[in-house]
């Protein structure tokens, strides 16, 4: 009877404890089993900090035997390195004045991920990759830097790259001119100006605007706003004095302007290559509260936009082609060019010409109406 009730004991404190008793084993072996039930599940605690840890962070320890520029971090926690950033998910929103150290960091992250090994020439490795693009490791590689310094970048953990560091990144991501400047602006190696962005039209400028004409013309600053205009480019786009100043933006109008909307044939296109532009000159100008203010209230009220922006792309279109629907006079395809005045660096000068005859007979038609388009909305 006694032996009933003590196996009764350890079987009901076994339950309890989620630990399976086997009937068949003797009692004097079921004592030892239960009081080490609180050793052998501490142990797994215990063991899965690091690995939590290590995965949450890099970590700062350098393994003895391994050298700089090597994948110390591979070789110290080969379980649970992968090259990668297991926590990104994706593009991000990012808006507001520059932080450069954040920025600098995303941009390189989303320029590795879409460089594939074959892109570089580097051999294809046998592991398989659980994520698109570059490891860390290969980017520093082909930079001639160690994996820490790549780490530490893409973390933002405040490092600021020297400009040949940032050159031998640019030239290791395959980055085109236009983000090669961006990196250069994020890093704050290029050289910038103390003056205030421009918000009206220098006479000079202003002038030669309307000494343009028959030809459509207009000038911006580097936030997109419309600091001149001369008759033929309001009788093309719509009547900008009809327009209060701080509407008088290309990127507002094309955005959020209810008559055009539908002014240009390829909408995306135009909104996605003025976005390109548009991060270029947030990135320049880090300190234009006026600009970041505009970014954010663009991306709160167009899905395009927040979209487009996320994806990062950087573009500085000198030139180029839109397809424009006019009420008067149809679809009309203009070739733009911009320039840039040698003195007034942060303004921009755009000019259409007609693409083709049929354009160049509409555009005259346009040129010689007695009005200009009218704001519609």
């Amino acid at each position: 009877m006694s032996v009933v009730l003590v196996v009764s004991v350890v079987l009901a404190v076994s339950v309890v404890l989620a630990v399976p008793v086997v009937l068949a084993v003797p009692v004097v072996l079921a004592v030892p089993v239960v009081l080490a039930v609180p050793v052998v599940l501490a142990v797994p605690v215990v063991l899965a900090v690091p690995v939590v840890r290590c995965r949450d962070r890099v970590c700062d320890r350098r393994e003895p035997g391994v050298r700089e520029g090597s994948s110390w971090e591979q070789q110290s926690h080969p379980g649970c390195w992968t090259g990668h950033d297991d926590l990104a998910a994706g593009p991000t929103m990012t808006t507001g004045t520059v932080d450069p150290t954040q920025e600098l960091a995303a941009f390189l992250r989303a320029r590795r991920e879409r460089l594939d090994p074959h892109d570089v020439g580097l051999p294809q490795r046998r592991r398989s990759r659980r994520t698109p693009g570059l490891r860390r490791e290969e980017v520093a590689e082909l930079a001639g830097v160690s994996i820490d310094y790549v780490v530490r970048l893409e973390q933002g953990r405040g490092l600021r790259p020297s400009a040949d560091v940032v050159e031998a990144l640019s030239r290791a991501l395959r980055l085109a001119p236009d983000e090669r400047a961006y990196l250069f602006d994020l890093a704050q190696r290029r050289p910038r100006k103390a003056a205030e962005p421009a918000t009206t039209a220098a006479p000079q400028l202003a002038r030669l605007v309307d000494d343009l004409s028959p030809l459509p013309a207009m000038l911006l600053n580097h936030r997109y706003d419309i600091l001149a205009w001369n008759t033929e480019m309001a009788r093309l786009l719509l009547d900008f004095d009809t327009l209060p100043p701080s509407r008088r933006n290309a990127m507002w109008l094309c955005l959020m302007h209810p008559g055009m909307r539908e002014v240009y044939v390829d909408r995306e296109q135009v909104v996605r290559e003025g976005i390109a532009h548009l991060r270029a000159a947030w990135a320049a100008h880090p300190e234009d509260q006026e600009l970041a203010e505009r970014i954010t209230q663009f991306a709160a009220h167009d899905e395009d936009f927040a979209r487009l922006w996320a994806e990062r792309d950087i573009k500085v279109n000198g030139r180029g082609r839109k397809v424009l629907r006019h009420p008067d006079i149809g679809e009309v395809a203009v070739r733009f060019e911009v320039l840039v005045p040698l003195q007034d660096p942060d303004q921009q000068l755009v000019i259409y010409r007609a693409a083709d005859d049929e354009s160049r007979s509409a555009l005259d038609r346009l040129s010689a109406s007695d009005r200009p388009r009218g704001a519609r909305g």
